[in-house]
């Protein structure tokens, strides 16, 4: 089914205002700066058990057993690191990015605000729900909680809303959108509200997995003892394959946000232009039609798993990495139309001409330019032979603090940088620390990171591991566990820059000197896209086919020849 031919099913249709009020922005800021505030302080926590483990790992100072007995245990820190970074700071991020930008694009308001509000309660409550068992040692099952390790019940009950407040924050903007195409059928939905729409539909196909995962296998174990029922039993590779359903394409819903900003926005603010507004439409549909289909690349050691699936998804997984060379030629094209505006020269004297002196321009080109080593390292991972060199080993951790540490993170630290003086009133506190911010969050990746893969590559160090305390701790790791600390020295003072740019710029009431206007890129080529890139039907039945079609088929096996022998454990 298309979203333009997409009802609202048990909501009375009333026509959409025309155009976004006083009023309207109001609600709209409330419930974008109440998402911002809540991913703000969850990675101010989780990045404080993310210094814990660097540092126990160069066997620098091991924290953990004077952290007793708020903190039992390293792997509890760890969970808390994992789950705090990856899941509440993104979700909560992208929620309230998406939140100010999506009504803003098509000026109109949302179609229904108090779904809004509900998603944003729903979310806190998961939340609350989830945090809980993990503070209190009940859930130390670390981010990707597999089975046979089992958490206690709530923190399943609290993913679940947390991602069930994420998809109502989607349906609004599906009403929303089949409203406007009601009252527009034959104009070009704008790119920004476009993109936003189809990385939400990506982020409701991909949580499908996770949520059968806990709803049928998960939760049941966890509950049972409570409610008296014995335990209905685990298996392990099902639970393992619907979760890395979710797994690999959850990368995805914390970049597509960052490539929302770098096509559709970024370029305004060096005086770019968007150099090709269908290459970006195109984009965006091939990651909702590759995102999902690749998840066995993760399971490559997984002896359940026939080669052959295993190499169907090797093959979609590369076929992903093209929407990201896309996106290199197109958005690097953009900023290079705004240098030239800005007077630059040359075949590449014109990158000192772009906006630098903006941090929240400078924050996302580093990002992008973090995220090329990241993309060179994905392509590792996803390939067959290749993966089995690196698999499991410290070269995993480098690879996704490239990602969602450095091309999401930092990209999102950059749009804070307009948004919340935008959402507050406030000055930003200050351009020039905020500067500092991003240029040392920049260097301490590549040193973080690069030590990590290093490790990894040569010496097969391996992950999840309090290495600290390891007795094969090899003292050949020396140099890179040194070049590892020194990263965390400038990643450390970028996070306390970046929270105290945020507090006092939250706090401290100095009033803009003039309005901040969200950032639009305008196209270069000012025709509409093609028709075909602003239909949803072939894009949506496409990806809905390729997941049945690399998953079915390997589901319907292992439900078949399921076994629940395996019970529930708890390794802490």
């Amino acid at each position: 089914m298309s979203v333009q031919a997409m009802p609202a099913i048990g909501i009375k249709e009333q026509p959409l205002p025309a155009a976004l009020t006083a009023k309207d922005l109001k609600t709209i800021d409330r419930i974008a700066g109440i998402n911002i505030v809540v991913a703000v302080l969850a990675l101010s926590i989780g990045a404080l058990f993310g210094v814990f483990q660097g540092l126990e790992h160069a066997k620098v100072f091991n924290i953990y057993p004077f952290l007793q007995p708020v903190i039992k245990t390293y792997y509890q820190g760890l969970t808390l690191h994992g789950a705090l970074n990856a899941v509440v700071w993104t979700t909560f991020f992208i929620c309230g990015f998406f939140t100010f930008v999506f009504p803003r694009s098509f000026n109109r308001p949302l179609r229904y605000p108090w779904l809004s509000w509900v998603a944003v309660i729903t979310m806190i409550v998961g939340l609350v729900t989830a945090a809980v068992p993990m503070l209190t040692n009940n859930a130390t099952v670390l981010y990707t909680f597999y089975p046979p390790m089992l958490a206690e019940w709530s923190f399943y009950l609290g993913l679940t809303l947390l991602v069930v407040g994420s998809w109502i924050v989607g349906f609004n903007f599906y009403f929303t959108y089949y409203a406007w195409r009601k009252e527009n059928p034959d104009k070009r939905a704008p790119f920004l509200a476009l993109a936003i729409t189809i990385t939400m539909v990506m982020w409701q196909i991909a949580t499908l997995g996770v949520a059968a995962e806990i709803l049928f296998i998960l939760l049941p174990n966890a509950l049972a003892p409570v409610l008296g029922f014995p335990a209905p039993g685990l298996d392990p590779l099902l639970s393992r394959t619907l979760f890395w359903w979710f797994g690999h394409p959850l990368v995805y819903f914390w970049l597509l946000p960052a490539y929302v900003s770098w096509y559709g926005m970024m370029p305004a603010q060096t005086n770019g232009k968007m150099f090709s507004e269908p290459l970006a439409r195109l984009v965006f549909w091939l990651f909702l039609l590759l995102s999902t289909p690749v998840g066995f690349h993760h399971q490559y050691a997984d002896p359940g798993i026939p080669e052959i699936w295993k190499f169907i998804h090797m093959v979609l997984t590369m076929g992903v990495g093209f929407p990201s060379l896309i996106t290199a030629f197109t958005v690097v094209a953009s900023l290079e139309i705004g240098a030239r505006a800005r007077g630059g020269k040359g075949y590449l004297r014109w990158i000192g001409r772009l906006n630098w002196g903006d941090p929240s321009y400078a924050g996302q080109n580093l990002a992008m330019i973090l995220f090329i080593f990241g993309g060179i390292g994905g392509i590792i991972n996803a390939s067959y032979n290749v993966n089995m060199a690196v698999h499991n080993t410290m070269w995993v951790p480098g690879h996704f603090h490239l990602t969602v540490g450095s091309a999401v993170t930092l990209s999102f630290f950059a749009i804070a940088y307009w948004l919340v003086p935008k959402l507050t009133g406030h000055k930003l506190f200050t351009k020039w620390m905020a500067l500092a911010q991003v240029w040392t969050w920049f260097f301490g990746m590549l040193f973080f990171s690069n030590a990590y893969h290093t490790l990894g590559l040569l010496f097969s160090v391996p992950r999840r591991t309090m290495l600290g305390e390891a007795p094969y701790y090899d003292s050949a790791w020396n140099p890179q566990m040194m070049e590892s600390v020194l990263g965390l020295v400038f990643l450390s003072i970028s996070a306390t820059l970046f929270f105290a740019i945020m507090l006092f710029t939250w706090i401290i009431p100095r009033k803009l000197d003039k309005p901040i206007e969200m950032p639009v890129a305008e196209p270069l080529n000012p025709n509409p896209a093609p028709k075909w890139l602003d239909t949803w039907w072939p894009w949506l039945n496409g990806a809905i086919a390729l997941v049945i079609i690399s998953y079915g088929p390997m589901l319907f096996q292992l439900i078949s020849n399921m076994t629940t022998w395996s019970k529930g454990i708890r390794v802490w």
